[in-house]
């Protein structure tokens, strides 16, 4: 369970970033919701983007991996509808505000995943 909570607030922080620098995302609640946004984002994450990047994987291969930008562009697309259906205040104006914005949320989470060591790891460098 902790590791699910870590997780669900470095996406929510993540996300918080992304609106507070991308133009054309944006975030209009409190805490909890941005929380609920961020389960949202995992959720979409776990269980749409894993079949996104099979059915995908010819284009990935041919552009090298860069492919899996507009898929994470699409997976913060089709968390910003799902927001809006929830009405919990989060928005995507546009594609490209979607694939700047996964840039942003990969990269900010990539260095909040550096700060927050996983117990296993830890236990097995003892």
């Amino acid at each position: 369970m902790g590791k699910l909570l870590v997780r669900l607030i470095v996406n929510a922080v993540a996300l918080w970033v992304a609106v507070e620098i991308v133009p054309g995302l944006s975030y209009d609640g409190d805490l909890i919701t941005l929380l609920l946004v961020a389960l949202i984002f995992g959720l979409v994450n776990a269980l749409v983007r894993p079949i996104l990047t099979v059915l995908s994987c010819p284009l990935i291969i041919l552009t090298l991996g860069l492919f899996v930008l507009v898929i994470n562009g699409l997976m913060l697309a089709l968390t910003g509808w799902l927001s809006r259906q929830f009405e919990l205040g989060f928005a995507v104006e546009s594609f490209w505000a979607a694939l700047l914005g996964a840039l942003v949320i990969s990269i900010v989470s990539a260095l909040l995943n550096l700060f927050v060591a996983d117990d296993d790891k830890r236990r097995r460098n003892e």
